[in-house]
């Protein structure tokens, strides 16, 4: 046979493209249109409903950035069209973007009642099917005229309301009432399918050239001229070829139905309340058509939007939910990052995402869903285990740049041992179309051939793009069983784990540690205020927790605030979402976010205040929300206060602090460091004098600033490339003493680079083991990236960062291709490197981005330790970081872990100085090892007092809470504070293990 295989493909795509799929939608009458345009923020339905409408023609421009235009589409079905499927059919101006990217719309009836949205992807509504003939139509559409942002990271000022400008985006093209040709809707379906496959197939398999056949008959019984009419005939040259049935050995796709939305990324908050509420809508409507529906669905936060502002949805999700049709799923209550949330934080998305979804739906979700996050801390495993949660999956490390993961299906061990059957599908999409060419791409990639037989493959379009479609689950249909694909079964991601877990959980391998994401590197850094806001956001909500159970406890009287403290936590929870922490979200986000956080710092003050205040008068007296003692200087006086407790506000001069002019230098010191600042005002000595050493190799404090221009994703990425340049900030305006004791010493240093200019204190304190350095800067650089670093002189072979309840190590060494990967690593509150007996910590107040090198010097090998700042990309913000900064972060020679624990939270938790009484700490621990995380009250409200801690060494520890009041009941629980054994409050922990305990007052 002549190879005549090109020349039948190009007939069929001609045939397709220009005759058939136009032949979906046959006789057509447009819609009387008119429009109100919205004036400023989105409104309410029943506004919409009252508001004074005026003609609208398609083809007219409308939508400035950012607006909403109400439209009324009204119409009547033709008498003649009784019988057939007549839908409506709406294009407000979609443009090549993607779904979700652009404009979008949602349907409502003439009452009001939400019915479905509209995407480019999934323009249509049903009126009648079958139609009875003339019947009105009333109908009216929200449309959101979003900007598309992101073109190819180039700067734009569409991310903010402020400074989009008022140009039209869109031209509306068409409403209309259409007739939907059934037939030919199939035929189409049944030829994507088939030449999908086909396109896959080797070359010399018989199934391929089959297809091929298949497809031309298929053709010749087409009359082009008459599609409508001939579609049948075609279908049925293809009927034979669609049912025959996979092979026995075909990989297995478990296929479910998804649409990733993100929180807030490309647009601002309040409009993924309206991308949530469009796509809602459509699934439920979709699972009237289509029973086999599942649909998975994260992120609780989404939920109570839709419950809140679209009821109408809300009962619908509630009967799917009820029916089988759609899977609540991940437990939290958004997608969070996950590395930068506190370990107490990455606990309450777990809690108030599986409370909501439990409480509201009636169900216990069992797994950690994050297909998107930037990597994964392996504090995930235990946290997830504690939740009642048994399996994660995510999807973001297909990402990766330059290692690929060895498995897809594996069990996932944390730093504390515990272990979660995770998946990580190879189908590399959390957005399947279900299309051929993904399913072959998941069945070869698939990394456990062999052993396991199936993987999971979430479908649809995410981000407002309106979620799965009919066409993907009659894709679906055909692809249960056909010969040369994987089977697809449409089910929840439950059945996959359980089944997988069956199948191949004895015989799966183990990745052990975090899962760091090769790539976006740069969002441990970006939009510095956005990371200052949670940080600060998270320690004082744990403050404030721990003075209003304490004022609780001592007056039953004191209302704790249960529902101001369960709101504020979730707005900090909404905003650890994992492109508005990250830093990668338009401006608007970002802007916004610095409000909330500015408001949410504030209310969180006046509860703590009042919860001191309620401890009756006194003082002043010095609290201390850490778990540790300390010993600081506050005002004039240094105080030692007693951890999770307080003391009378009274001077010690036990310790001093002296500083003084030495040549060109400034010499501070204390009992413990000796610390030099030369000329240029750098620390070109500090002298551990207890352990009698020098602590630094060369001059530390180095600011650093380097270009920074990566490949692609500005916002996210900080590439490798940008180390091979770089210039010294050794210039200095002015260096001055402006403290010389007997309590506090202070070097103040001044400098200018570019349009920017940057002040710094150098602090030293009677007594401290830290040389604060307290930063103030208007960073006006563009596309710069600004590190502080210290030479250590320590011969360190790995590093180790704080993360949630505890730390990791990671090599110092890029021997592998996984360490030279990560050249920018995460540590929260501390990073310490260390050699046999003695080590640094680098503590910090607010940063999260670090690099930790091998420093040859002339004695030997020292360690470099590296803070990453500041950032200036310029998109998806084009203004990012631009701005006043002021933070603090800290050098601190010997101690160990502990030592890092303790002054980490020092440096986070301010102590505070109130006209109060002395109060008893409400619980104390009596090993440094163990960390006490939060003291609060429960939230079923019944006056219990939960104690969360963990051992943050690294090693076992056996220990004993003490609480500061009478306890009738002391019980261990889960994260969720439900009771699973009694404690006499004695406990022995394992590595990293994290205990809470539940302690009722007698």
């Amino acid at each position: 046979m002549h190879d005549d295989r090109l020349l039948v493909e190009a007939r069929l795509e001609r045939a397709m493209s220009q005759f058939v799929r136009p032949a979906q939608y046959g006789s057509r009458v447009p819609l009387v249109l008119s429009v109100w345009h919205v004036p400023g923020e989105p409104v309410p339905v029943d506004q919409a409903l009252q508001a004074a409408y005026e003609p609208f023609t398609t083809g007219t421009s409308w939508g400035k950035p950012w607006s909403t235009s109400w439209f009324r589409l009204e119409g009547r079905v033709p008498e003649e069209w009784a019988g057939r499927r007549v839908e409506a059919v709406i294009d407000p101006g979609f443009t090549g973007d993607g779904p979700g990217f652009q404009a979008e719309g949602l349907l409502y009836d003439a009452a009001g009642v939400p019915l479905k949205g509209v995407h480019p992807r999934n323009r249509h509504l049903t009126v009648g099917a079958p139609a009875s003939g003339g019947e009105p139509v009333h109908l009216l559409l929200e449309a959101a005229a979003n900007p598309a942002v992101l073109h190819g990271f180039a700067p734009t000022r569409l991310g903010d309301v402020l400074t989009a400008g008022d140009r039209p985006g869109y031209r509306f093209r068409s409403a209309e009432l259409a007739v939907l040709d059934e037939a030919v809707w199939q035929l189409v379906l049944d030829v994507e399918v088939l030449s999908e496959l086909m396109h896959e197939l080797p070359m010399d398999r018989p199934r391929r050239h089959e297809v091929l056949r298949a497809l031309e008959d298929m053709l010749d019984a087409l009359d082009l001229h008459d599609v409508p009419a001939t579609a049948q005939r075609a279908r049925a040259a293809l009927a034979e070829v669609l049912s025959r049935p996979a092979s026995a050995s075909a990989h297995r796709v478990f296929a479910t139905g998804h649409a990733h939305i993100d929180s807030a990324w490309l647009w601002p908050l309040r409009e993924t309340v309206r991308k949530a509420s469009r796509t809602f809508a459509n699934v439920t409507a979709l699972a009237a058509d289509y029973p086999e529906l599942v649909f998975s669905c994260s992120q609780a936060q989404q939920y109570a939007w839709v419950k809140e502002h679209q009821p109408h949805i809300w009962e619908r999700i509630k009967k799917a939910v009820r029916d089988g049709n759609w899977a609540p799923v991940g437990s939290m209550w958004v997608e969070s990052d996950a590395n930068m949330p506190g370990g107490e934080a990455l606990a309450r998305q777990l809690v108030h995402g599986k409370r909501f979804f439990a409480e509201e739906l009636g169900v216990e979700t069992e797994e950690v869903w994050l297909p998107d996050s930037f990597g994964y801390t392996a504090a995930f495993p235990q946290l997830a285990k504690l939740a009642g949660i048994r399996w994660f999956l995510t999807q973001k490390l297909s990402w990766n740049q330059s290692n690929k993961m060895p498995h897809h299906t594996f069990w996932w061990e944390g730093i504390d041992g515990t272990r979660v059957f995770t998946h990580f599908p190879p189908v590399d999409t959390y957005n399947s179309q279900l299309h051929g060419r993904e399913l072959a791409h998941a069945e070869r990639n698939f990394a456990d051939k062999g052993r396991a037989t199936g993987s999971l493959v979430p479908f649809g379009w995410g981000d407002g793009g309106g979620g799965p479609t009919r066409e993907m689950l009659e894709k679906a249909r055909r692809l249960r069983s056909l010969e040369g694909s994987p089977t697809v079964e449409v089910v929840k991601p439950s059945v996959f784990f359980t089944t997988a877990e069956e199948e191949y959980g004895g015989q799966a391998p183990v990745w052990s540690g975090e899962l760091y994401l090769e790539l976006h590197r740069a969002t441990y850094t970006t939009q510095a205020k956005t990371k200052q806001g949670n940080r600060r956001s998270e320690h004082a909500l744990r403050e404030a927790e721990l003075w209003n159970a304490t004022a609780a406890v001592r007056d039953p009287s004191y209302a704790y605030p249960y529902e101001e403290l369960d709101r504020l936590w979730k707005t900090v929870l909404l905003h650890q979402f994992h492109d508005i922490l990250p830093g990668s979200s338009i401006a608007w986000v970002h802007r916004e976010a610095r409000e909330t956080y500015a408001r949410v710092l504030a209310e969180v003050e006046e509860l703590t205040a009042g919860a001191v205040a309620a401890l009756g008068s006194g003082g002043p007296t010095v609290f201390n929300a850490s778990p540790y003692q300390r010993t600081e200087v506050v005002g004039d006086a240094l105080v030692t206060v007693p951890g999770l407790g307080s003391t009378a506000l009274t001077g010690d001069a036990s310790e001093t602090v002296r500083a003084q002019q030495d040549g060109d230098s400034v010499l501070l010191e204390n009992s413990r460091l000796r610390v030099t600042v030369d000329a240029n005002g750098l620390l070109s000595s500090v002298r551990d004098l207890r352990a009698d050493r020098e602590v630094l190799c060369a001059p530390g404090n180095l600011l650093q600033l380097h270009p920074d221009h990566p490949n692609a994703w500005d916002a996210w990425d900080i590439d490798r490339h940008y180390r091979r340049r770089h210039t010294d900030l050794t210039d200095v305006e002015s260096v001055e003493l402006v403290a010389d004791g007997p309590l506090r010493a202070a070097v103040r240093v001044t400098r200018t680079f570019g349009k920017s200019r940057i002040t710094q204190e150098i602090r030293l304190a009677a007594g401290s083991r830290r040389v604060d350095i307290v930063t103030d800067v208007d960073w006006q650089e563009s596309e710069k990236v600004l590190k502080a670093a210290f030479p250590v002189d320590v011969h360190a072979e790995r590093s180790t960062a704080e993360i949630q309840f505890g730390h990791v190590h990671r090599p110092t060494h890029a021997n592998t291709s996984w360490d030279a990967a990560r050249f920018e690593i995460c540590a929260h509150r501390w990073l310490r490197v260390a050699e046999e007996g003695y080590g640094v910590a680098v503590l910090n107040d607010s940063t999260y981005g670090h690099d930790v090198t091998r420093t040859p010097h002339e004695d030997g090998l020292g360690t470099t330790v590296r803070l990453t700042l500041l950032r200036a990309p310029h998109s998806p913000d084009p203004e990012t970081d631009l701005g006043t900064h002021r933070f603090t972060y800290a050098l601190m020679p010997g101690g160990d872990v502990v030592h890092a624990v303790a002054e980490g939270l020092a440096l986070n938790l301010p102590l505070r100085v109130a006209g109060a009484p002395v109060v008893e700490p409400l619980v104390r621990v009596d090993h440094p090892a163990v960390t006490v995380e939060s003291v609060k009250l429960a939230e079923d409200r019944s006056g219990d007092v939960v104690v969360r801690l963990y051992e943050s060494r690294g090693g076992r520890a056996r220990a004993r809470l003490t609480p500061g009041f009478p306890v009738a009941r002391a019980e261990v629980t889960d994260l969720l504070e439900r009771p699973q054994r009694e404690t006499d409050l004695g406990f022995e922990l394992r590595p990293f293990q994290i205990l809470t305990l539940r302690l009722r007052p007698a």
